[in-house]
């Protein structure tokens, strides 16, 4: 079966609705599509650090992690995220497995720049073998996003990125599930983008915040060979049916688009 990696945003996960899950179900049924979803979790773990009066702020969509911080996330993505989303499919007769970036040297990382985001990672590799074992036995992987490195650190890793590099080693689509229609620009959607392109919006600040990261996650797998891209809304009805199917939705990353004005 070829392989989707769908990546569930932190801010849209508890207004999904049942039937988003049960396309997860569908497209391996209906279109033998073997699905391995990675999630993230800002907003819950920003509460959570809110609650616990450890401080947080962002540099370009990134988190920066202390050691304090760092157990939260790992509480928050891998304790309580990940299992309520296993829960929900295994509700709905799916054979879902949680997993951390850090079982079974999933993930192995190396620090992106500690002098300014502390423990945040940048992924090195992926162990596909555990993901093909799992898969071989019909399993469904959600995956929250940390990372070991070499020396046994734990490693924040942002999600969208762990979504694009388990797609490249994979071999995968990547569909980035999210609560906004996909890249706007002036108002409007845009159906297609190259990776030139995203660079143009980001530096008119056209994209901001945590779609930064998302963006550039998208165009580095177009460039590093991974055939299709697309950033979707999943509070859509039957949107990861209807990508399935071919249908045209969210904004699509290529290798060749359409003039964007301004």
């Amino acid at each position: 079966m070829p392989y989707v990696v769908i990546k569930c945003g932190g801010s849209i996960l508890n207004q999904l609705p049942d039937a988003f899950f049960e396309n997860i179900l569908q497209i391996k049924q209906q279109y033998q599509l073997d699905p391995i979803i990675v999630h993230g979790g800002g907003p819950a773990i920003s509460a959570a650090l809110e609650k616990m009066r450890i401080k947080t702020r962002f540099i370009n969509g990134m988190r920066v992690t202390t050691e304090p911080v760092l157990n939260v996330v790992e509480m928050v993505l891998s304790g309580s995220i990940n299992k309520s989303i296993t829960r929900k499919l295994s509700s709905m007769g799916a054979k879902a497995i949680g997993i951390s970036g850090t079982d079974c040297g999933l993930l192995t990382a190396k620090k992106l720049d500690y002098d300014k985001l502390g423990f945040v990672g940048e992924i090195e590799s992926v162990n596909s073998h555990v993901l093909q074992a799992l898969l071989g036995q019909q399993f469904i992987p959600v995956i929250s996003p940390l990372a070991l490195s070499k020396n046994g650190q734990r490693l924040n890793i942002n999600a969208d990125l762990a979504a694009a590099a388990i797609a490249k080693k994979m071999n995968a689509a990547l569909w980035m599930v999210t609560d906004v229609p996909g890249v706007m620009h002036e108002g409007k959607v845009l159906p297609h983008l190259t990776p030139e392109q995203v660079e143009m919006l980001i530096r008119k600040k056209a994209v901001t915040g945590g779609m930064i990261p998302k963006v550039r996650a998208a165009a580095e797998c177009i460039q590093s060979g991974v055939k299709e891209v697309v950033i979707v809304n999943g509070m859509e009805e039957n949107s990861l049916l209807r990508l399935a199917g071919g249908g045209k939705m969210g904004t699509k990353f290529t290798g060749n688009g359409v003039l964007i004005d301004g």
